[in-house]
């Protein structure tokens, strides 16, 4: 059974930051458990789902150079899995319009990959509910069920176990892209390793993670300053180690105003929350003439997750 042809679809999905990012040790099957307090930006791809004959992937805009147009890419594995849950050829063409920033730790594959299902299931009039489309969303990564919800949410297990997080009013912003990626699998290895000279890198060795009640608190609260205060990644020791470099965006990100600054994810983005729009506007020209990332991104949040837009 082949689906029907429809007019295309197009889904828009934002970029994420971790505000907090705690690492439980490494358990027997490799993994390490989260807690992870995912928080949606407006910094956004357009993936554009389209009848054809069979799969097949476009990418353009940023960097869309450094994204893979083949069945490796993650949005082309998303297709193929709502496909094949409900017996249909993927027989889909995706177009992914890129803007959120590759490889930067804020979550861009694993957007497109969210977007892909929301669009697929669409053109393919499936109906599937938010809980089903979730479930294969964390077959694909830890991300990607964020992906889908946005706003704010703590995720635990790898991060795929979602749960809500109230917030009020919106919070400002800055990105500094670095130059080149890191790789994800390299900075939790290194985490393992710094770890282990320290005490012990294992599950038995390292605090079961759990979300920073002030960092919550901040959230719902909508206290700018409490929750620059409150910003944490456990990955960025690692990060750090593998790109020294960061070190010196994250002090040019300091000493412009930023009230709070962290490493985004496994990096190399590094990521300022601002007071207000004037002071982010502020601390994006002072990183710009920095000399120390690539380029310089302003954001609001939260934001909603994938969405279909026409």
């Amino acid at each position: 059974m082949s689906p029907s042809p429809s007019p295309s679809i197009t889904v828009r999905v934002p970029a994420k930051v971790n505000v907090q990012l705690a690492v439980g040790g490494r358990r027997a099957d490799g993994y390490h458990g989260l807690a992870s307090v995912f928080f949606a930006v407006g910094l956004y791809d357009e993936v554009t789902v389209t009848p054809s004959d069979r799969l097949g992937i476009t990418v353009q805009g940023t960097d869309a150079q450094h994204v893979p147009a083949d069945p490796s890419n993650l949005a082309a594995r998303a297709a193929v899995l709502l496909a094949a849950r409900h017996g249909l050829e993927p027989a889909v063409r995706l177009h992914i319009a890129k803007d959120i920033p590759v490889a930067g730790g804020m979550a861009g594959g694993s957007a497109d990959a969210a977007a892909a299902l929301v669009g697929c299931d669409a053109l393919w009039g499936l109906g599937s509910s938010p809980a089903e489309l979730a479930e294969l969303a964390a077959e694909l990564g830890s991300d990607v069920p964020f992906s889908l919800l946005g706003g704010v949410a703590l995720g635990e297990g790898r991060g795929e176990l979602l749960t809500p997080v109230p917030v009020t009013g919106s919070f400002h912003w800055v990105f500094a892209v670095a130059d080149g990626g890191l790789s994800t699998p390299a900075v939790y290895a290194e985490c393992d390793r710094l770890r282990a000279q320290h005490g012990g890198a294992d599950e038995a060795d390292v605090p079961v993670p759990a979300a920073d009640p002030a960092l919550l608190a901040a959230l719902r609260a909508g206290d700018a300053a409490a929750l620059g205060a409150a910003l944490a990644n456990d990955l960025q020791p690692a990060a750090l180690s593998l790109r020294p470099a960061l070190a010196a965006t994250l002090r040019a990100g300091g000493e412009a105003g930023a009230i709070g600054s962290l490493v985004s994810g496994s990096g190399p983005t590094c990521a300022f929350l601002a007071k207000d729009a004037e002071a982010a506007g502020t601390v994006a020209q002072a990183l710009a003439g920095s000399g120390t990332c690539r380029n310089v991104r302003v954001a609001e949040g939260p934001v909603a997750g994938a969405v279909v837009v026409r």
